[in-house]
């Protein structure tokens, strides 16, 4: 078994063990009594797939998994209670993990919804053998996604929130600027039922900024998971919207572009951290040693706790998420690989970890006395970060999940509808 292959099982592994089996509700993070993320169930559902081509799981286990999450989703609580699991097709952000009801009073979360859904239309796509128990995978999971209500999600605006409360309502933010909400604009327009106006589309692109770093122009994003996520069940290659077709690229390359612009800023390490250079990068949104203040060699150094890390306007505080740069292997195969060879043989990430990789570190903070790195390393696996490993991997090997959504119709609608054309999608009837 080579590297990579090894590094896909080891990560699966976090999907077949971090599980409710009876609802397969997800784990969100290997904290004590934490609870299920619905965006790490979505990126279950989209690798129980992968497990089965690369003989990681049955297909009959697959199937099982899959349907035990969908008729959860399908036949749990809707509606404005506090309480619920959903609301207008949405879902909680966090569920408890046994009942699957709204966990620590979180946010009803788009983005969060769309990971989800984006699982379950990939799990359709795969599992559609004429057998009984695989047609009910696609009714239930078309059913999800036709009674989402996208238009509500816009609460009057342009664009769509972020999310909303039984408390206090919508939130005050907006998805606005280049990021994730790709996909979920993609998805809501596609929608048969509710969908987003074309308007919405053209509204968030008019917020974009575009920026030139270290010799690459791109579409901007600090964090780096911003550039790959929506890329996981989207092959973006050689298709273009109005934007891109003005820009003369597309998002793929812009991902690659993106990618190399990280690997520059760890060489030319502005802020002089330890351990940053041509093979060792990944700024992203992540958990980190903070909140503190340290002097370090003599400098006084601030770290972080959660925060959107980005590069390379920042803020940075030497904190790497080696997941992140799994998940840009099919941008730049030429450098990724080179850094995934330092993470596993150099700074040993897998040495200590059940699940392959933990969510990140940091060469310059020391971290606890005795630990076994030498700096700080999160003590915690999250099932955000697991799904894309496994998924990019599987990406960059075969175009699975690419190959699975450009046959799913509401992805092509959506698609359409932004605007895209040109490549595969012109070879679509």
């Amino acid at each position: 078994m080579n590297e990579l292959q090894q590094l896909q099982r080891q990560t699966f592994d976090y999907f077949l063990n971090e599980v409710n089996p009876a609802n397969g509700l997800v784990l969100d993070k290997t904290a004590t009594n934490w609870p299920s993320s619905i965006a790490a169930t979505g990126l279950a559902l989209a690798c129980y797939p992968v497990a089965v081509k690369r003989g990681m799981m049955s297909r009959a286990a697959a199937v099982t998994r899959t349907l035990a999450t969908l008729r959860f989703f399908l036949g749990s609580s809707q509606g404005p209670q506090p309480d619920a699991t959903g609301h207008k097709g949405f879902y909680y952000h966090f569920l408890d993990m046994a009942t699957g009801r709204r966990a620590w009073q979180c946010e009803l979360s788009t983005i969060d919804s769309v990971l989800l859904l984006a699982g379950a239309l990939s799990a359709a796509m795969y599992f559609d053998a004429a057998d009984a128990r695989e047609q009910e995978i696609t009714e239930i999971a078309d059913a999800l996604y036709r009674r989402v209500d996208w238009q509500w999600a816009l609460n009057g605006a342009e664009t769509v929130t972020h999310g909303w409360t039984p408390e206090t309502g919508f939130l005050k933010y907006h998805w606005e600027g280049y990021s994730e909400a790709l996909l979920l604009y993609i998805l809501g327009l596609g929608s048969p039922t509710h969908p987003l106006p074309q308007s919405s589309y053209s509204a968030w692109t008019s917020t974009y900024r575009w920026e030139s770093c270290y010799g690459y122009e791109y579409l901007y994003a600090g964090p780096l998971f911003t550039h790959q996520l929506s890329h996981v069940w989207i092959d973006f290659r050689a298709i273009q919207d109005v934007y891109m077709r003005g820009r003369g690229i597309d998002y793929f390359e812009n991902s690659r572009r993106a990618t190399q612009v990280q690997r520059a800023y760890a060489i030319e390490n502005p802020c002089k951290f330890d351990g940053y250079r041509e093979c060792c990068w990944g700024v992203t949104a992540s958990e980190g040693p903070g909140p503190a203040t340290l002097k370090l060699k003599g400098v006084k150094r601030e770290f972080y706790d959660y925060v959107g890390r980005g590069v390379p306007f920042g803020p940075d505080d030497g904190t790497l998420a080696p997941w992140s740069v799994v998940a840009s292997l099919p941008f730049a195969p030429e450098i990724v690989l080179q850094a995934i060879d330092y993470c596993v043989h150099q700074a040993k990430l897998t040495m200590f970890n059940r699940y392959g990789f933990k969510a990140a570190f940091n060469p310059t903070h020391p971290g606890e006395q005795g630990n076994p790195y030498g700096w700080w390393v999160s003590p915690w696996h999250f099932g955000l970060n697991q799904g894309p490993i496994v998924l990019m991997i599987e990406n960059h090997w075969s175009g699975l999940l690419w190959r699975l959504m450009r046959n799913c119709p509401y992805v092509v609608t959506g698609l359409r509808r932004a605007g895209f054309d040109g490549g595969w999608l012109n070879e679509l009837p």
